[in-house]
């Protein structure tokens, strides 16, 4: 049986697909696409916290096989890592990527190129890696890409700081959403990457998304078609607050959500620098944290194994 057309097939094709892209180009000449709202004009060379201008800067595209299960079956998931990162987290594992930007300006058709070159190599989907302040790119190069043939999902895998009407424009064209819930404090927030109103934005994030794509769904090889997928990453001595995102998760977005209870924190980038983060995690403060996932209801829970590549 042939699985179902994603949804930006069908947004392109009502001509929905352009008005979306040309709302979402028309913000960076005063750029508030994500909460840092810095209004830079992008569309003239400026550049604000992400330091990205008029063209997306991809560090890598390539299929990935150290994702969730349901992402990257027995072919991978089609990976393109954006460079710069409207985060930052000083202990962030791709750091040369997030904070030194390596990586290369990519036209909207060179981007659209891509994503067909992973769909070719069988990738089950399209992972948009950092893509919060890039929206505008990946919605032109999808206009492009439509037409030549791509149709399978697209995976929109960010650090949760996004903006509610950026993700308004994504309605209708993202199929699955796979956002981080880094930290419940926004004391720690502001300690690791200078996040304003991170909690708040975060939730509010993941009801934007729900509403959108709903419960992870699965076709019959298990593989991910749409919904919503949430990572969080357990840091040392519970500063990412574990417990009070989980039961977030389970009572306001759904018991039913496909979590990822991350195990692979490692004090990288300038990670010293914070108090209590110079240090790895230890085996029992990962065994607590997907125990407490466990004890507030959350039971689709990723293989804890696989290492991850996560900004």
């Amino acid at each position: 049986m042939s699985a179902p057309e994603p949804a930006y097939r069908h947004t392109h094709h009502s001509g929905r697909l352009r008005q979306l892209s040309a709302t979402a180009a028309a913000r960076l000449s005063a750029c508030t696409l994500c909460p840092r709202t810095c209004r830079v004009d992008r569309t003239a060379g400026e550049v604000g916290f992400c330091r990205t201008g008029r063209a997306a800067k991809v560090a890598s595209f390539t299929p990935h096989f150290g994702e969730e299960s349901p992402l990257v079956g027995e072919l991978g998931s089609g990976t393109i890592f954006f460079s710069h990162c409207n985060l930052l987290c000083l202990f962030c594992q791709n750091f040369e990527i997030s904070h030194g930007g390596a990586g290369e300006e990519v036209s909207d058709e060179q981007l659209a190129a891509m994503m067909m070159a992973l769909q070719a190599h069988g990738c089950h989907n399209i992972n948009f890696v950092s893509p919060s302040h890039v929206v505008p790119q990946i919605l032109s190069a999808l206009e492009i890409a439509v037409p030549q043939g791509l149709r399978v999902p697209i995976v929109y895998n960010s650090g949760g700081y996004d903006h509610p009407e950026t993700l308004k424009l994504l309605d209708g064209v993202v199929d699955i959403y796979m956002p981080d819930f880094k930290f419940w404090d926004a004391g720690v927030a502001d300690r690791t990457c200078q996040a304003p109103g991170y909690p708040q934005v975060a939730r509010a994030t993941l009801r934007e998304m729900h509403r959108q794509v709903g419960d992870l769904t699965l076709d019959e090889r298990g593989i991910a078609r749409r919904g919503l997928l949430v990572r969080h990453l357990v840091l040392p001595r519970g500063m990412a607050g574990t417990r009070r995102v989980m039961r977030f998760i389970a009572q306001e977005i759904s018991r039913d959500t496909y979590v990822n209870v991350m195990s692979q924190y490692r004090p990288c980038g300038r990670a010293a620098e914070v108090p209590g983060l110079e240090h790895g995690l230890t085996a029992a403060e990962y065994h607590t944290a997907v125990q407490e996932a466990l004890d507030e209801g959350l039971h689709r829970l990723d293989r804890p194994h696989r290492p991850s590549r996560r900004h």
